[in-house]
């Protein structure tokens, strides 16, 4: 298999011929309208400063079912006292560049790189996406934000400055949304996800949830 060069026609090809590491197409640009294309076709964005943009459809993929959300005993305490506060859409713009400033084990740089912002907040702005600020004495210190489309939500990041925020806004946007959603997709595997219960499946089953099978 070779990896696919996109032009400037809104057309992705089928995900089933990505690599073995999911990779399937390079190019193309991070327009409102083929973003929106590329999650309804289960894929997504996925690059850094010193490569194209890179377009990614992993098998299995890393989802999690509201229903199936884990909140350990130590987190329902924390979550009981009441120590952040939670805001939805409150400061997008500082959540996604908090992400990008998330130093991650084996990274070096950011894959949310300032043309990547842009792009997300030009997606925020259209109505596709949302963030979720955690809040300690009026300042951000935990956040995530991502696509939603329908009954799906698309994550994208998140961040935590303080211990348990991350977790704590993760938990109260799953618990806001659970009747709305269907799935959470969170991509690719991470031991702080799964240990709120997202696990892999299938991409022709995460094709077939999203309506792109």
């Amino acid at each position: 298999m070779s990896v696919f060069q996109l032009n400037k026609h809104l057309v992705f090809p089928p995900v089933e011929l990505s690599e073995p590491d999911g990779l399937l197409a390079v190019g193309g640009d991070l327009s409102v309208e083929r973003l929106v294309l590329a999650y309804r076709s289960g894929i997504f964005p996925w690059y850094d400063n010193e490569s194209p943009i890179l377009w990614w459809s992993p098998d299995p993929r890393f989802v999690l079912f509201p229903d199936q959300l884990k909140v350990s005993a130590s987190m329902k305490q924390i979550l009981r006292k009441k120590q952040f506060r939670i805001s939805f859409n409150e400061d997008f713009a500082g959540v996604v560049a908090c992400c990008s400033n998330v130093h991650r084990m084996g990274q070096t740089g950011t894959w949310i790189t300032s043309e990547m912002q842009e792009a997300y907040l030009r997606l925020y702005h259209a109505g596709y996406a949302l963030s979720v600020e955690c809040w300690q004495n009026d300042r951000l210190v935990g956040g995530l934000y991502g696509v939603k489309l329908g009954a799906c939500f698309f994550g994208e990041s998140m961040f935590s400055e303080v211990s348990n925020a991350s977790k704590v806004a993760f938990i109260t946007f799953v618990q806001q949304y659970a009747q709305e959603l269907t799935v959470i997709d969170c991509q690719v595997h991470t031991e702080h996800l799964a240990s709120l219960g997202a696990g892999f499946i299938s991409r022709a089953a995460f094709l077939e949830i999203i309506g792109a099978g």
